[in-house]
């Protein structure tokens, strides 16, 4: 119900906004708001996506959870996607995700809604009744060749 109201609503703010903005200021000029807020985007998008990337990588390599990084890469994308889109609305909103701020607060709100569960399985790990579980053999084997087989298959395997 929610996507079918976003998908109602926003298109006729637009166009209400760009209504009332192209009656107080003209057709050129609101086109030309509307083209600059693409490019400073676009301009910003690139700078801070590149620089959530960085991020993303950093904690990877120190080996630090990066759902953090990917969360604000996330909104960073959908904010570029906004600030493309024709219009005024979409823009003030691909604006406000371009700030960190706006971000973790949003962040805060989802984490406050969602509960996660995390699993974690360590191999070698050494159970309660002191035996060792997922312990590694080292061998060496050599596969001998059947002295009565000849050329014929084994019948293990299909040739």
């Amino acid at each position: 119900m929610w996507l079918f109201l976003a998908f109602l609503l926003v298109p006729l703010i637009e166009i209400a906004l760009f209504i009332q903005v192209g009656g107080l200021i003209g057709l050129w000029p609101t086109l030309a708001i509307v083209v600059l807020t693409a490019f400073a985007g676009t301009a910003l998008v690139r700078s801070q996506g590149s620089q959530a990337l960085h991020d993303i990588r950093a904690r990877f390599d120190r080996m630090q959870d990066p759902t953090d990084g990917l969360a604000h890469g996330a909104m960073i994308l959908f904010s570029g996607a906004l600030l493309l889109t024709p219009g005024f609305f979409t823009d003030a909103i691909g604006f406000a995700l371009l700030i960190p701020a706006v971000r973790r607060r949003i962040m805060a709100e989802v984490r406050r809604r969602i509960t996660v569960h995390e699993t974690v399985h360590h191999r070698g790990h050494h159970g309660g009744h002191g035996q060792a579980q997922g312990d590694v053999i080292d061998g060496d084997y050599v596969v001998a060749p059947d002295p009565g087989a000849g050329d014929r298959p084994s019948g293990w395997r299909r040739d």
